[in-house]
């Protein structure tokens, strides 16, 4: 049966000489693979570079719950992106992302709210001239609200460390090594106001950028499972050192 659906590219992979395996993230299905031909020119069904990772496509699919792979009949594109992969910094940060949503993102059902999110950061960041060097900050911040893992602020008071572990902020030295100095506190709790209205508000050095992402990447990996080392991460780092 054939359904209409957007997806948004995480990751693609050579299937065989004739295919390869493309990994969206989904409207009405979430996670999916699906397998395209690998045909040139006028035989293809669809450019190549519709495939580029967070492109935003408008599908015609096959789909079948019973089937690990899907296929594609039809692909175009939603939006039309330029600066994403041609500006050096926001490709890096696509790359990151791109990364970081595929190894996230195993759901096989439908978040409306977690792919409306995806589809305004993109398109944010694709027109984003000032604060970029802050984005994937404020993108991880923001997302933790929609994995359902989201910092607790409400907890913070002057002083206080925060618990990576449990994400609250607290007055005890925890009882394990994951939490933050009240300096790194202040800082984190500080992050948490941060949206793509204001990133370019928020200024740090290279040392400080650099213990941000480690910390929230640290929170991202006690609060999801097998979470890995994102491996484009110190590209995009070498960017804005």
């Amino acid at each position: 049966m054939l359904h209409k659906t957007n997806g948004i590219v995480l990751h693609s992979i050579p299937y065989n000489d004739r295919y390869f395996i493309i990994n969206m993230y989904t409207e009405d299905f979430g996670r999916a693979s699906y397998m395209v031909s690998n045909t040139h020119g006028k035989r293809s069904k669809f450019s190549r570079a519709l495939m580029l990772p967070l492109s935003i496509l408008e599908l015609e699919v096959e789909h079948l719950n019973n089937r690990d792979i899907q296929r594609i009949r039809e692909a175009k594109p939603a939006c039309a992106f330029y600066q994403l992969y041609r500006d050096p910094s926001k490709n890096a940060i696509t790359l990151f992302l791109s990364e970081t949503l595929y190894r996230i993102i195993q759901e096989k059902e439908a978040n409306r709210p977690l792919f409306d999110y995806l589809c305004r950061s993109i398109r944010w960041l694709e027109i984003a001239d000032a604060g970029i060097a802050n984005f994937h900050l404020t993108f991880l911040f923001q997302l933790a609200h929609y994995l359902g893992i989201r910092p607790d602020n409400k907890s913070y008071r002057a002083g206080r460390i925060f618990d990576l572990r449990n994400g609250v902020f607290t007055d005890e030295l925890p009882a394990h090594d994951n939490f933050l100095s009240r300096e790194e506190s202040v800082v984190f709790e500080r992050l948490l106001r941060i949206n793509y209205e204001n990133m370019s508000l928020y200024t740090f050095s290279r040392q400080e950028r650099a213990d941000i992402i480690r910390h929230i990447l640290s929170y991202y990996r006690l609060h999801l499972t097998d979470f890995p080392i994102i491996k484009s991460f110190a590209v995009m780092q070498s960017l804005f050192d």
